[in-house]
């Protein structure tokens, strides 16, 4: 899903947009997978009694299983489908929640330093924790950011190899950019 064009500014481009990686996902699937298997199980077992509740014990265990499908799986589902990590050439936006709508937004041009951490089984999986420090005062932290090397080196070449930058402290002329690079920044077409 690509980020609205319309919240871009002119000559803004994404570069990187993602969602945090699958793993957020693996507790909730084998929740509803659990869920399920013992709803079903427990529908077996109570069909089969002779009892006269049969149609009771039944509705109370899909009320149940419902309301465990729902806030075992879909609400980190949501959550997951919901947020969003977003490089463009000009910022870092991320964006967060369904009915609580959070987001940040970093100019590139105020970002220090850019570190990542990946533990063991995030190598595994191929994602990490992203750190980015800014003129905030604590660095920012985002987790489970897929391919999280990559994503740091694209960050760490759109903030620092990027020869268009609006800072231009002797007024210089600056090159034109190269065929099918992106334009300067803070330019207008």
């Amino acid at each position: 899903m690509a980020y609205p064009d319309d919240q871009l500014s002119a000559n803004e481009h994404v570069v990187v947009h993602s969602h945090p990686h699958f793993k957020m996902l693996v507790w909730p699937t084998l929740a509803l997978l659990v869920t399920v298997a013992a709803g079903v199980w427990l529908a077996l077992l109570a069909k089969d009694s002779a009892a006269p509740w049969d149609m009771v014990s039944l509705i109370a265990i899909g009320v149940v299983a419902l309301v465990l499908i729902v806030w075992l799986f879909l609400v980190p589902f949501m959550r997951w489908r919901t947020t969003h990590f977003i490089v463009t050439t000009d910022r870092i936006i991320a964006r967060e929640g369904v009915i609580k709508r959070t987001g940040i937004d970093i100019p590139l041009g105020r970002i220090n330093s850019v570190r990542f951490e990946h533990g063991l089984l995030d190598r595994v999986f191929g994602c990490g924790t992203l750190i980015i420090e800014s003129a905030s005062d604590e660095p920012l932290t985002f987790d489970d950011i897929p391919k999280v090397e990559r994503v740091h080196t694209v960050i760490y070449r759109e903030v620092n190899d990027n020869p268009y930058d609006d800072y231009n402290p002797a007024g210089q002329q600056q090159p034109p950019p190269p065929q099918g690079g992106h334009p300067p920044r803070g330019t207008r077409r």
